[in-house]
């Protein structure tokens, strides 16, 4: 079953690129999917997929959030519009099936929209140790007391 799992990533991954290359085609989602079966399949090629530099951080994202950027969300939306209008001009469709593949998007669009915004946690998860930093003596020099007043010890 493994094999099966692997195969399927691959598949994803295949789809995923394609998708980086034609406008109506989704990558994201491909990749989120690989994502998936990689994680049953082989842990290696599940964190060359979490690491990549362009599509990590909104694999992660969504992994750990179920969320989607605004700037995902934008680039989702108007790739689906765009798609759309490219479907009607292209292939002049019946109403029928123009009624589904609107539906069909709209759906889609609904979905992605509806995904809840990233949160950023402003505390670090490990502490930074900032004593041999310069710029960070000189943001504590400058920064201000309790009182309000700033720290002239430091200069």
């Amino acid at each position: 079953m493994r094999w099966l799992w692997f195969a399927l990533g691959w598949l994803m991954v295949a789809l995923g690129v394609i998708g980086a290359l034609l406008p109506v085609m989704p990558t994201t989602i491909f990749l989120i999917l690989a994502v998936g079966c990689f994680a049953r399949s082989s842990p290696r090629f599940e964190q060359r997929l979490l690491s990549h530099p362009r599509y990590g951080p909104s694999l992660r994202l969504w992994r750990e959030q179920g969320a989607v950027s605004r700037k995902g969300k934008a680039f989702a939306s108007a790739g689906m519009a765009v798609g759309f209008a490219m479907f009607c001009w292209g292939a002049h469709p019946s109403w029928r099936l123009l009624l589904g593949v609107g539906l069909f998007f709209a759906v889609s669009a609904g979905y992605v929209l509806s995904r809840p915004a990233p949160r950023f946690d402003l505390s670090p998860l490990v502490g930074v140790d900032d004593a041999a930093d310069p710029r960070a003596a000189r943001r504590r020099a400058s920064s201000s007391d309790s009182n309000g007043t700033s720290d002239d010890a430091a200069c």
